[in-house]
């Protein structure tokens, strides 16, 4: 990706603003799929390796490649470029606007909604599990999995429709809860996520080459663990329902299903001691911190000091906006933790709980939280952005804040605080020509924020 794609008015402006555009451009590049995919998944002298498993193509009748997520077109196309014809069929899930092409050799593309799922996703689903259940004993099926995975690939469990999950999404993505939360609720009113991909497959061989952005990788929880043991019950399901207050604002058929599987008259996901799972091979292709340390690589490389802080961060978004101020206070007065001229990364994924009527993400959100808190510190900037390219419901990725951002609004009337409450951060961002627009990035390790200060 090119540096240029990041620029905005403040990076245009500010000293140090090619630098910072370049850096978000060696993030991108560290985390692209494709390179992931060739990194760890290999064909040499009739052998196929991913991870610690091998297997010999001529013990393998057909390879099936499915998958679901942003990164998924790249990703089918670095599987396509070492398997080529030895590729049955395949089906990947993507999220509009994200796929040059409608196909990669005989693997099918299909564009979905995200981070709402749709019809075309729920189609795409349908024709998925149908291929995978033509899997036998003697067959491989490729799975390329990455973040948005949980909305693309939707396959609604008996009893529960299309709209159902349409609105049980919208309520979870508006409460505040955690990926993870979200990811069980899906999980039990689904029937591909959780595991269930595996169990369609079986008893075929299956390689998962995995893209992470969720914190901490964990396999259960990125795109709702469509390979992976699940350790969450419909139990878990229902007291997220309650913590967060929702239980009324959710359809009455998921509620059903749920209280039926907390009564035991449904089954669970698959767990971990599973049969099914000894033919299953996770492999996590890329990460968050690796897109974090190729950042700071490049900033070392300028003469920066570099501190990687956590790839861990989590919360409501604007709080963690606070904490990014107060560090860049502790640098400014103290220079520490880590010496000026500087950066600092933090690497993980926020949440926003919706209480205006605005548009924005949640980088955005964190971003303009901190406007007035680093207001007026010299040489100072911070970065918010997602690396798919697209933060929230938006076109933008994140927002850059300096320690003029603050004195830049007033001039144009515009007030932090009043944005804020309505959860308006694009707005607030777009008068100032500060949002980050890079477009589709191809790939999704979560959120990156940068502290420069020189």
């Amino acid at each position: 990706m090119r540096s240029e794609q990041f620029l905005t008015a403040s990076l245009r402006a500010e000293q140090h603003g090619l630098f910072a555009a370049e850096m978000l451009a060696a993030a991108i590049q560290a985390a692209d799929p494709a390179e992931a995919v060739r990194q760890n998944f290999f064909v040499r002298d009739d052998m196929i390796t991913a991870g610690d498993f091998s297997v010999r193509l001529q013990d393998i009748h057909r390879v099936f490649v499915v998958g679901a997520g942003k990164a998924g077109y790249p990703m089918a196309q670095a599987v396509y470029s070492l398997l080529g014809n030895k590729i049955a069929a395949g089906i990947v899930l993507v999220k509009y606007g994200h796929a040059p092409a409608q196909s990669v050799g005989p693997i099918a593309i299909i564009e979905a909604g995200h981070p709402n799922p749709d019809e075309n996703g729920a189609n795409g689903a349908a024709r998925m599990a149908a291929l995978l259940e033509e899997a036998g004993p003697n067959d491989l099926v490729i799975a390329v999995i990455s973040g948005g995975g949980s909305a693309l690939l939707t396959a609604p469990a008996a009893g529960v429709s299309l709209a159902d999950l349409q609105e049980m999404t919208k309520v979870l993505l508006a409460c505040g809860a955690p990926i993870h939360e979200i990811n069980c609720l899906r999980k039990h009113t689904e029937t591909l996520k959780g595991g269930g991909l595996a169990l369609k497959a079986s008893p075929a061989q299956v390689i998962s080459l995995i893209l992470s952005d969720v914190v901490g990788n964990p396999l259960e929880s990125i795109a709702s663990g469509p390979t992976a043991p699940d350790s969450t019950t419909f139990a878990n399901a229902l007291e997220t329902l309650d913590t967060y207050a929702i239980s009324a604002a959710v359809p009455a058929a998921i509620l059903q299903r749920l209280r039926a599987g907390a009564d035991g008259l449904l089954p669970e996901t698959p767990r971990s001691d599973n049969e099914l799972f000894r033919s299953v091979h996770n492999v996590i292709a890329g990460s968050n911190r690796q897109a974090a340390l190729a950042a700071l690589a490049y900033a070392e490389s300028k003469g920066m000091h570099t501190l990687l802080l956590t790839t861990w961060l989590q919360g409501e978004a604007k709080e963690a906006g606070h904490v990014l101020g107060a560090i860049a206070h502790e640098i400014a007065r103290y220079d520490s933790p880590v010496h000026r001229p500087c950066v600092i990364a933090v690497g993980g994924e926020t949440t926003v709980t919706i209480r205006g009527s605005g548009l924005g993400g949640r980088n955005q959100e964190m971003a303009l939280s901190l406007v007035e808190d680093i207001a007026g510190l010299s040489d100072c900037m911070v970065i918010a952005f997602a690396t798919d390219g697209t933060d929230g419901p938006t076109d933008a990725a994140g927002a850059v804040v300096t320690g003029k951002t603050s004195a830049a609004a007033q001039r144009l009337g515009l007030i932090p605080a009043e944005y804020l409450r309505q959860n308006n951060s694009y707005a607030f961002f777009a008068a100032l020509q500060d949002l980050l627009l890079p477009g589709p990035t191809q790939t999704n390790v979560n959120d990156l924020a940068f502290i420069i200060m020189r």
